[in-house]
């Protein structure tokens, strides 16, 4: 099981998993609570809910580099490009925009 904590302006907004089951978003209680909280993107609007996909989200799929950028970060941490997740952990603690992804 691969997790994630993400981040929106370096709050903790919530949780993204992988596991045998595929792949789970939960946004946190507190953040949900906050007035100011915004929606990791469009396509995961603010809920209590869990999201459940087979496959990454697109929205955190769109995050990891392409091209040469992606040869660059495969050669140094020998990443395999079919686990997403794991390129996602690896490149995306510091995007360009609101989010952010950490590994748990």
């Amino acid at each position: 099981m691969k997790k994630a904590k993400v981040d929106v302006h370096e709050k903790f907004a919530g949780t993204l998993i992988e596991d045998e089951e595929g792949f789970h978003f939960q946004y946190d209680a507190a953040y949900l609570a906050e007035p100011d909280a915004e929606p990791v993107s469009l396509t995961l609007p603010l809920t209590d809910t869990p999201y459940q996909s087979m496959v990454l989200f697109p929205f955190f799929d769109g995050l990891i580099p392409e091209g040469w950028l992606l040869d660059i970060a495969q050669n140094n941490w020998k990443l395999d490009p079919r686990d997403r997740m794991d390129v996602l952990l690896k490149t995306c603690q510091d995007c360009i925009g609101a989010v952010s992804i950490h590994a748990i």
